[in-house]
């Protein structure tokens, strides 16, 4: 699972964040007052399962076992995960690594 930190000023501005992120598909998976955290779930690129599902009928079992991994990569460790967030320090003291918005959306459409 990919982390990203955005990071806001105030609440008013993680909702805004949050209201964008939603509109391209994200869900709110947990919400307390300095923070957010998103999910967009990814199932996979839509032709590759159509072309292994058809090899797997036509040629070999294993196109299946294929497909059923890539399904899996995609749906539990290539969602993206972003937090919004108003705190600056990690609870060590370091400072956080922000991203930006290109970068995560980059992410959640990628087809691999």
């Amino acid at each position: 699972m990919n982390l990203f930190i955005l990071g806001a000023d105030s609440s008013k501005e993680m909702e805004k964040i949050s209201e964008e992120l939603s509109q391209k598909k994200f869900k709110i998976t947990q919400q307390e007052e300095h923070y957010i955290l998103m999910r967009k779930r990814r199932y996979g690129n839509i032709l590759i399962q159509i072309v292994c599902l058809i090899l797997a009928l036509s040629v070999s079992w294993v196109f299946l076992i294929i497909n059923i991994v890539y399904f899996s990569y995609s749906f539990l460790w290539a969602s993206p995960n972003v937090l919004i967030t108003t705190e600056k320090v990690s609870e060590e003291g370091e400072p956080l690594e922000f991203s930006n918005m290109d970068e995560i959306l980059n992410k959640a459409n990628a087809i691999l």
